[in-house]
């Protein structure tokens, strides 16, 4: 009996639950030298995390221009719950578990600047949830925003970046 082949969500969840154990048990056995890989790969995931906020609510603003249950409806459906599934949450986790460890590990808890950035990325993760609950609306035809309230929150995303890059870099307080 042959295989069923696997789905992008099934080949994404397998590829986590290898890569995150052999970074875990590295970071567990050489923690100074796994601090600037914990970074990069910090940078990474905020990177594709945030490539996926940028274009997820592009993705609802031209669905919003589909007629609901054509083809093109059908089709912006599974681009918006594999983008979230597949790249935007797991992005996210990544993100926040290693930002927390870089904290940690920098002893940054009680800057001001991190205490702004902190804020902020919780805003970004509100954001986020606003976007999940969006694309399951979408998934049941419930859509009930227009193009202009997503071209908007499309929007929110940048701004909540460009202030968190200006807290790390900068570093103002």
């Amino acid at each position: 009996m042959a295989s069923q082949p696997k789905t992008p969500g099934t080949r994404a969840g397998i590829a986590l639950a290898l890569t995150v154990p052999a970074a875990a048990l590295s970071i567990l056995l050489y923690p100074d030298e796994a601090y600037l890989w914990v970074k990069a790969i910090h940078v990474v995931a905020v990177i594709s995390w945030m490539a996926g906020m940028l274009y997820l609510p592009r993705l609802f603003i031209y669905h919003c221009g589909s007629e609901t249950g054509s083809t093109q409806s059908e089709t912006f459906k599974i681009m918006e719950q594999r983008l979230l599934r597949i790249i935007i949450n797991p992005a996210m986790i990544i993100a926040w578990v290693l930002g927390l460890w870089l904290v940690w590990k920098g002893g940054w808890l009680t800057s001001y600047w991190f205490l702004a950035k902190l804020a902020c990325v919780i805003a970004m993760s509100a954001v986020h949830g606003y976007f999940s609950a969006a694309v399951r609306k979408f998934a049941e035809d419930r859509n009930d925003k227009p193009a202009r309230h997503w071209r908007i929150m499309n929007e929110v995303p940048t701004v909540l970046m460009i202030v968190i890059v200006i807290l790390v870099i900068v570093k103002p307080f």
